[in-house]
């Protein structure tokens, strides 16, 4: 009986430890996915200043067909 109690303890102790690394490791990832839609958010505002800036250098040429058609 002693014996059992003592398997279920060490049994119970590993997994809130193991609880405890998977709880980390999914705030770790959490602050990382929150981290990477910023950049992707920013990469994105860069992109649509890039494609005004084209537009505004050039707009009659968005419109034209290309010389080989």
């Amino acid at each position: 009986m002693k014996n059992d109690i003592a398997e279920l303890q060490e049994r119970l102790a590993f997994q809130e430890d193991a609880i405890v690394k998977l709880s980390d490791h999914i705030a770790l990832q959490d602050k990382e996915l929150i981290e990477a839609k910023r950049h992707i958010n920013l990469l994105r505002e860069k992109l649509f200043d890039l494609v005004e800036e084209v537009d505004l250098l050039s707009p009659q040429n968005r419109n034209e067909r290309p010389p080989h058609y």
